[in-house]
């Protein structure tokens, strides 16, 4: 129990990027890691943490201690009809072990009797939040297919392409597992963007919503961009349907083939920039070519 307030804490303590809190985590692990942080037990020389990054990182740490209430935090996930997942747990999702800054838990809300597939049972699907009428066709159809082989859609619950991704995927259930998991950016008793709370309410009903970020933090772009790792890690495929040149999806992709998952790409029309991004992967990148669920279903079995 004292692990999993500790974690639970220090996901509102540590930025996953922070290396000085992950170095301290790994050898001491989270409960002492938290009580040098709170100044329960003083601290000592580390073999790969300086006076100075130490001394910096406790400076830089101390401004959330008055908000810490990990307890708190616990009993509003708890309310909200979700938990926290930490390493060790029944359904802790083994494919974020695979991450060099792995969350150090994971909330959620949904349904969790089946718990979270393996990589090799997951795919995910993400690209542009201004999808065109193509996007939404074939990522509809891909998903749908997905789901239909009994396969779980990984997404970001944003408008567009990842929308259509979980929507797709709900109504091709065959009922052997979530349907579809959305990884959000921020806390999850609130629902980023606010247009698709329906979505979400029907996603926790036959999948889940997971987040590396307690309850109460809002949203932003640097913590977007770190929990696209997450949707990469969870799923053996990425596939990106539509991106622009700089889209965040490419993000997503480049998470994926940085812990040698495989990623796919739905090629477009060379005149719309919407799929520029995806001829970008396919060009610069090691990304395949796909067309359909059949596909990306090969790819996972490879």
């Amino acid at each position: 129990m004292n692990d999993r307030i500790a974690r639970a804490a220090l996901t509102r303590l540590f930025d996953p990027q922070d290396a000085t809190g992950r170095t301290l985590v790994g050898t001491l692990g989270a409960y002492a890691a938290l009580r040098i942080v709170t100044g329960d037990q003083s601290a000592h020389m580390f073999r790969h943490i300086t006076d100075a990054e130490l001394a910096e990182g406790l400076q830089r740490w101390a401004a959330g201690l008055p908000d810490l209430d990990p307890e708190k935090d616990l009993s509003t996930i708890e309310r909200l009809g979700g938990g926290f997942l930490i390493p060790g747990d029944e359904y802790w999702p083994t494919g974020l072990e695979d991450l060099p800054d792995a969350p150090y838990g994971l909330w959620y809300v949904g349904n969790l009797v089946h718990g979270i597939p393996a990589p090799e049972r997951s795919v995910a699907l993400t690209g542009s939040r201004d999808a065109t009428s193509y996007g939404a066709s074939v990522t509809g159809e891909i998903a749908y297919q997905l789901a239909q082989r009994g396969l779980c859609v990984v997404s970001g619950l944003g408008y567009g392409i990842d929308s259509y991704a979980h929507r797709a995927a709900l109504a091709g259930a065959i009922g052997e597992g979530p349907a579809t998991i959305a990884v959000a950016a921020g806390g999850l008793d609130r629902v980023y963007p606010s247009g698709n709370a329906e979505l979400a309410a029907a996603i926790r009903a036959n999948g889940l919503i997971v987040s590396e970020q307690p309850p109460g933090t809002a949203p932003t772009r640097h913590r977007f961009l770190q929990r696209n790792r997450i949707i990469a890690a969870l799923a053996g495929v990425t596939c990106i349907v539509e991106a622009r040149w700089r889209s965040g999806a490419l993000n997503t992709a480049n998470h994926a083939e940085t812990i040698a998952r495989h990623v796919a790409a739905v090629p477009g029309s060379v005149h719309s920039a919407n799929s520029a991004g995806c001829h970008r992967l396919l060009r610069d990148g090691g990304a395949v070519l796909v067309t359909e669920a059949a596909e990306i279903t090969e790819l996972l079995a490879g």
